[in-house]
This record gives structure tokens, sequence and C-alpha cells, in this order.
């Protein structure tokens, strides 16, 4: 099962957020994206809690400055330890930094 955090719903809320400040996106076209993943987490994915622990693990992680995380990314490699699950990413210095840090990574 494909699990995402609350974070994951922030963050995408953001991203249509500035492509519509940037004029990349229309605001119909981004109430149908809100449609699409709103069905998609409902009917596909499972969002677990983030908790305490998840914030402090987190400001562990970012207190790293080596890795060159930002406190988002910080908190998506806590979620992940929590869970036991694999952060599937984009990104490459995401993946090594949560490879660094004992989390399972797929840099896809």
């Amino acid at each position: 099962m494909l699990m995402i955090s609350d974070w994951v719903v922030t963050e995408f809320a953001s991203a249509l957020s500035i492509k519509i400040r940037m004029d990349q996106l229309s605001v119909e076209d981004r109430a149908k994206a809100v449609g699409l993943f709103t069905r998609l987490k409902a009917e596909s994915l499972m969002v677990v809690p983030i908790t305490r622990d998840c914030f402090l693990t987190a400001a562990r992680f970012a207190d790293q400055y080596g890795l060159g995380m930002r406190a988002g990314d910080a908190l998506h490699v806590a979620v992940a330890a929590e869970h036991g699950a694999t952060i599937c990413t984009l990104d490459k210095r995401l993946a090594e930094a949560a490879t660094t840090l004992g989390v399972s990574a797929h840099l896809a």
C-alpha cells in the first residue's frame, strides 16, 4: 500500500497555488487537479499521521546540515522512518539523505 502523510496534502496545495500565482495553471485546472488528487487519495493511498515524534525526528534530520535537507523533506523522511516505509522520490539529494539516515529510499 502506498502511504502519504497530511504534509503531502499541504505541499500539493502549495504547489498548485504557486502555479496559479505564476500564471502556469488556471483556477479551473487547479480544481480538476484537486479533484483527481482527492479521488486518488481516497481510493489508492493510506494517509498516515504526523506525530510529535516525527517533528522532533525531522528537526534532528534537518540539523544535519551536510545532508542539505530542508524542513519539509526532513519531515517526509521522519514520517517514513516512523512507519518503516520507503521514500519514493525524483529528488536524488533526498534519496541520498534518507539512505544516509537509515531510511529506505527509491529514486524513481
